[in-house]
Order: C-alpha cells, then sequence, then structure tokens
C-alpha cells in the first residue's frame, strides 16, 4: 500500500498547496466568493460537474449499481437532468443577475422582502450538505488506512476547510478543475474498464445476474419519480449550484458550459452503475451495497491504480463539501448575518468583506466537522435538507422567473406554507417517505398562486429594476446595484 499511500498523500498535499496560490488571488469579495465572475468554459464545464459529483453520487451510485443493477443509475442521472434544465433554460438570466445568493435574487424579485426566512432554508440544506459529504471521508480513509471514524472526518474535513477558507471559491475552483480529472481518471477510465473484464464482461455479467438488473426501469416507477422531485428540482434552485453559475464569465459560458457538466453526468451516472452491477457478480454477499465501491477498489485494482482510484473517491467527496461549505457561509453572511445586524451586502470595504466570509467558511466549516462527528443517519439528513429546499424554496424562485403577477406575499406564504407542510408530512409519514416533498410542493404552488392573485401586483419599479438585472444591466461589478440605474424601492419593502 506505500505506493498507494503515497498518491493520495501528494494528492492532499495538492489541495492545499491550491488553496495557499488561491489566497493570492481572492483579494475582493467577488474573486472570494465567485472567482471574480471570470471563469471559461472549460474550467467552469470541470467545476460544475465537480460539485454535483460528490461521494453519493460515486459510492452510493456504484452501492445503487449493486443493488438493482443498471437502473441504480437514475440518482445521479436525475442531477445530470436537473443541471442540464438549469443550464439550457435559466443559467443565462441567473449570471446576469450579478448577485451572490439565492435569497439576493428573491430580494430583488420580490421587493426586498423574501428576506432572512428563505436564507435560514437555504442556509439549513448548504449546512447539511456540507456535514453529509463531510462524513464520507469516514469510509474512504477506513479503506486506506483502517483509520477511527472521528480522526477521518477532522483529517478531510480540516483540509477542505483550510483551503477554502484560504482562497474562497478561487481555491474552490482549482482543486475543483484537479478533482474532476482524477475522477474522471479514476473512476471512468480505470475503475469503468478494469470492473467489466475482471466481471467476465458483459455476456458474463448478464449470465449471472436476475434479468431485472439489466431492466432501465428496475428501480421502479416512484423511485424515479422521487429521484426527480428531490435532485432534478434541487439542482435547478441550490445556493451551492447557483454560485457556481456565478462564476461564469458569460452567458454562453454558463448555458453551454453547463450543458456539457450536465452530459458528463449522465455518463458518470452509467459507469457507476455498471461498477456496481459487476461488483455484484464478482461479490454477491457483501454486508452492505455501500461497500461495493471499496471491496472492489481494494481487491481488484493494482497497486498506483488503486491508490488513483481512492483519490477519485476522495475530490468527489471533496468537491462538494468545499462547494456547500462556501455556499452556507455565503448565505449565513450575507443573507442572516449581515440582515440581523442591519448592514446591507457588500457595505463594508473589500478588505473587510473578504474577511468576514473568510472567517464565516472557518467558523461554518468547524460546525460541520462537529456535526458529521456526532450524526450518524446520513440519508435521513439529506432527505430532509432536500425536502425543505424543494417544498419550501422551489415555487417562489421558479415562480420570480417564469411568472410576472407571483408576489412577495406569495413568495413568503409559499416558503412558510411548503416548509411546515415538508416537516409535518414528515413527522406523520417518516423522514425517506415520498409523500413530504410531494404534497409540500403542491401546498406551495397552491399558496403561492391564490396569495399572489389576491394581494397586490408587485411595484412596477421593482420590476422594472428586476428586467435591468436580467437582461446584464443595472449592477456593477461586485453585484451590488448601480444607484444610477436602479429605481428606489417602494416604501415598506425592506428586508424581513
Amino acid at each position: 500500500m506505500a505506493v498507494d499511500y503515497a498518491v493520495i498523500v501528494v494528492y492532499l498535499a495538492g489541495m492545499l498547496a491550491m488553496g495557499w496560490w488561491g489566497m493570492r488571488r481572492a483579494k475582493s469579495k467577488s474573486e472570494f466568493l465567485v472567482a471574480g465572475r471570470r471563469l471559461g468554459p472549460w474550467m467552469y464545464s470541470g467545476t460544475m460537474a465537480a460539485i454535483v459529483l460528490g461521494g453519493a453520487s460515486t459510492i452510493g451510485g456504484v452501492g445503487l449499481g449493486y443493488q438493482y443493477g443498471l437502473s441504480g443509475a437514475w440518482m445521479v442521472f436525475t442531477i445530470g437532468l436537473g443541471l442540464l434544465a438549469l443550464s439550457v433554460f435559466f443559467s443565462a438570466r441567473i449570471a446576469r443577475l450579478k448577485v451572490y445568493t439565492v435569497s439576493e435574487m428573491l430580494d430583488l424579485r420580490y421587493g426586498g422582502r423574501a428576506g432572512i426566512i428563505s436564507g435560514l432554508v437555504m442556509w439549513a440544506y448548504t449546512l447539511m450538505l456540507a456535514v453529509t459529504s463531510t462524513i464520507a471521508y469516514a469510509t474512504i480513509f477506513d479503506v486506506l488506512f483502517d483509520m477511527n471514524r472521528t480522526v477521518a472526518i477532522v483529517l478531510g474535513g480540516s483540509i477542505v476547510v483550510a483551503y477554502s477558507t484560504l482562497g474562497g471559491m478561487w481555491s474552490i475552483t482549482l482543486t475543483d478543475m484537479v478533482q474532476f480529472v482524477v475522477k474522471t481518471i479514476g473512476v471512468l477510465l480505470l475503475l469503468l474498464p478494469i470492473a467489466v473484464v475482471k466481471a467476465g464482461g458483459f455476456a458474463e455479467m448478464k449470465a449471472k445476474l436476475p434479468t431485472e438488473y439489466f431492466d432501465p426501469l428496475g428501480i421502479g416507477g416512484e423511485t424515479i419519480f422521487t429521484y426527480v422531485l428531490i435532485y432534478t428540482f434541487g439542482m435547478l434552485i441550490g445556493q451551492d449550484i447557483w454560485q457556481r453559475v456565478f462564476t461564469a464569465r458569460s452567458d454562453r459560458t454558463a448555458r453551454w458550459g453547463g450543458t456539457v457538466a450536465g452530459t458528463y453526468c449522465l455518463v458518470y451516472a452509467v459507469a457507476g452503475a455498471v461498477i456496481g452491477t459487476a461488483a455484484k457478480v464478482m461479490y454477491p454477499k457483501l454486508p452492505s451495497a455501500d461497500a461495493a465501491f471499496a471491496t472492489i477498489v481494494k481487491d481488484e485494482l493494482p497497486v498506483g491504480v488503486r491508490g488513483l482510484v481512492l483519490a477519485a473517491a476522495l475530490a468527489a467527496v471533496m468537491s462538494t463539501s468545499s462547494g456547500a461549505l462556501i455556499a452556507c457561509a455565503t448565505v449565513a453572511n450575507n443573507d442572516i448575518w449581515s440582515r440581523l445586524r442591519g448592514v446591507a451586502a457588500g457595505g463594508g470595504g473589500e478588505r473587510d468583506e473578504v474577511r468576514g466570509n473568510r472567517a464565516f467558511i472557518l467558523v461554518m466549516g468547524l460546525a460541520v466537522i462537529g456535526i458529521a462527528i456526532a450524526l450518524n443517519n446520513v440519508v435521513e439528513a439529506l432527505t430532509v435538507a432536500y425536502n425543505l429546499l424543494v417544498g419550501g424554496l422551489l415555487v417562489p424562485i421558479l415562480g420570480g422567473l417564469l411568472w410576472r403577477r407571483g408576489t412577495a406575499a406569495g413568495a413568503l406564504a409559499a416558503v412558510s406554507v411548503g416548509g411546515i407542510a415538508v416537516i409535518g408530512l414528515m413527522a406523520t409519514y417518516g423522514i425517506l417517505a415520498n409523500e413530504p416533498v410531494t404534497y409540500g410542493l403542491l401546498s406551495s404552488l397552491a399558496v403561492y398562486v391564490i396569495v399572489s392573485l389576491a394581494t397586490k401586483p408587485t411595484d412596477a419599479a421593482v420590476l422594472a429594476a428586476w428586467r435591468e438585472r436580467l437582461a446584464g444591466r443595472g449592477a456593477d461589478e461586485s453585484g451590488a446595484a448601480d444607484p444610477a440605474t436602479a429605481p428606489p424601492v417602494p416604501s415598506g419593502a425592506g428586508p424581513a
């Protein structure tokens, strides 16, 4: 294992070195939080694919393939579909807004009253996403070093917190590009063909497994529908995803770069399912499906290659973890703390802004590590986060982008009713049931439409400012509204 250890150590050292390099570039709020909005198509595509394909997509995707066969690809496949939909239909408009958070977009669209409530929901989602990604370090380091769970979480989490705190989005972007390359080589170009060959090829796999393992819909229509609700819609509105859209240097980059990343996700989904299916042939009686990835890597790959593939698994976890961490810190600082203090976002000097956001990443990172050590049920935590995100925020966000008649009162009602409905239904049906997100989303939609139609339309000045921002005008380079072009906010439309 000495060669494998060397590969992993070099990889982790490289992550820290890129964090140090990124610190030298992140001199302003825009550079620190959204990489100066300067990423070109190739770097944008790589980093976007890296953040959405985390430990759940890699280790979990292989596990679903082990359990269900080729239809196990559906979870990651729906993630790719969501990224494609975001890129084709919404990313250009989102990038032109020149904001930093989803809540800032809601404030622009509804006149400054979407406020802290939406920020709290998004913060809870990004926090739990970072926690569940951090927990995955325990699985990987256990295979590598037979390491204690707590020590593994602290080690992996500390590296991510370090490079994220040092250079913000620049560090995360650089490390994500390396992680994207490592994942592509490790999973698609090495593990996939080796697993198929070791299993005897597709003919042998078909001969040894039940026919349902090769049924594209074998996992069940209800499960696929739930994946669409949670992951496809979740990709459309998550702060971690939007913050990457904000890094694009142009509309074209956001649209086409995201389309490439979404297509890559579809390929990755199929690859994970095939690897899992091959593992089922080789190891038909593993204690758990999630052990399939680690087992096939540990037992079937040659020295050196094994280290690279485990580095690929680390890359998958680190990219999602760092993206969720900076999103969580950005929301906590810009949408919650600044509002509670009564300070407008961007109100301080650039150096103070960078220092403040860096401090929030450090604090949120320490909190994530602590919660990850204490938490046991990862699936339930992630399900709660996605249910609240989709049930509470999907309707007001997409409604604001697509429906002119939507109002601030309708948005606040949708967030509140959808969130409360999801929590109540999870208590009634269970956290992992399908009903909470389905009925929560329907109740949010109904309330949004009814309350919006029953209340006064959004002020014309607010809508005019919104249209200016959608057209790419009315904002300076930092993302703040240009006072020369932005109309005044009507009386009573301050942050909630």
